[in-house]
């Protein structure tokens, strides 16, 4: 157990070790506890406004129940109070989650821009935490098979009709015979295999999390804890905030220029919206560009873990890494970090520093492993 968000977390349960962890997942499906992520409900006139003031994301065009991933900006230099997935429930109906580790910050940003929203005279909103919720994240090529025998309407195509990025409420069965009340279940996750995340109300958290196990049955579902969950996101190529991004990042150098929507970077007015749109054009172009980026790297020797230097062959440094790791499922060293610009093209050779020894490294693009999201066509499990 370690201490991580305000919680103590398992790094990895009894029975698998990390990497067997790891594999299981890709393999099977693991069970993920991730209750201490913090969950937020924003409605009212109001609430699509205020998101498009703090983030880059084009939120009209969602239709209900789809999402997104955005950042939460900071005004004036674009850098990243923290990354989300954003849900549009309905119209002014927003469903998003945020980073247990910048749970004060964020809880402290969200407060202090409600509130100038309103003295601004703006549309109201309501902004709920939902404190005590569970949030469990079943991940891994059996979860579509695990999850159906827990839904009340069983309805044959209703998980092969929830494509990635969409979420549902529905109702669960209970080991009591009973059901729950609705629970709100998105596809997707952070391992890169198909999956969902579940939002459950406190006083089903408990239940179902055991029904799901018994269910399941410890030969396809087990638990998995931090060791896992960490190197299977750097497997996906997802980032992990305050390694990965932070307060003096913004999307652009971040690798998330995606993120900013068509429409975001015509009109602009969202939190540093000056500093972004000018660093999406090159000097050439008029704009600013950026003096770093995020990039994947694979390397040899040692792993490179965080704060190793990445440097080019004649030694002269470029960047560093942010989050490093041996790929359990390539069995190479994959790592994430930020290199200097002009050095950022897939295949170009650089090398990284591990205790004052140099080891050849290459550029490489993320994902390392390809995503399993379920899109539609071949069956899902």
């Amino acid at each position: 157990m370690v201490p991580f968000g305000g919680y103590s977390m398992p790094v990895l349960y009894e029975d698998l070790g990390v990497r067997e962890s790891h594999m299981w997942t890709r393999e099977k499906a693991s069970l993920f506890d991730v209750s201490h992520m913090v969950q937020h409900y924003l409605k009212g006139p109001g609430a699509q406004g205020l998101l498009s003031k703090l983030t880059p994301a084009s939120l009209e065009p969602l239709e209900n129940h789809q999402s997104t991933l955005s950042c939460f900006l900071h005004p004036g230099t674009g850098g990243i109070v923290d990354d989300s997935i954003i849900t549009k429930l309905a119209p002014q109906s927003y469903y998003f989650v945020t980073n247990a580790a910048c749970r004060d910050k964020d809880l402290k940003y969200l407060a202090d821009n409600i509130e100038q929203w309103r003295r601004d005279g703006n549309p109201e909103v309501e902004w709920q935490v939902l404190d005590g919720h569970g949030l469990i994240a079943l991940q891994g090529p059996l979860a579509p098979q695990l999850l159906e025998p827990l839904l009340v309407d069983m309805k044959e195509d209703t998980l092969r009709q929830l494509y990635f990025g969409q979420s549902k409420f529905v109702k669960l069965r209970t080991q009591s015979g009973g059901e729950t009340a609705p629970v709100l279940i998105s596809r997707g996750g952070y391992t890169g295999e198909d999956g969902f995340e579940i939002s459950i109300p406190p006083e089903n958290t408990r239940e179902v999390t055991e029904f799901l196990l018994t269910l399941s049955g410890n030969d396809r579902l087990r638990l998995a804890g931090l060791g896992a969950r960490d190197s299977l996101r750097l497997e996906a190529g997802m980032c992990l905030y305050g390694h990965d991004l932070d307060d003096t990042t913004t999307p652009v150098e971040g690798g998330l220029s995606w993120v900013i929507g068509k429409d975001r970077r015509a009109d602009g007015g969202f939190n540093g919206s000056e500093v972004v749109l000018q660093q999406l054009k090159p000097k050439k172009d008029g704009g600013t560009g950026v003096a770093r980026r995020r990039i994947g790297l694979m390397s040899e020797g040692r792993p490179a873990r965080e704060g190793a230097e990445i440097v080019s062959p004649e030694g002269e440094k470029l960047g560093t890494i942010t989050s490093g790791c041996p790929s359990p499922s390539l069995q190479k060293n994959i790592a994430m970090g930020y290199i200097k610009t002009g050095f950022q093209k897939s295949g170009t050779e650089v090398a990284v520093v591990v205790r004052g020894k140099k080891h050849k490294a290459t550029v490489t693009k993320m994902p390392f492993v390809p995503s399993k999201y379920w899109k539609g066509g071949a069956s899902p499990g």
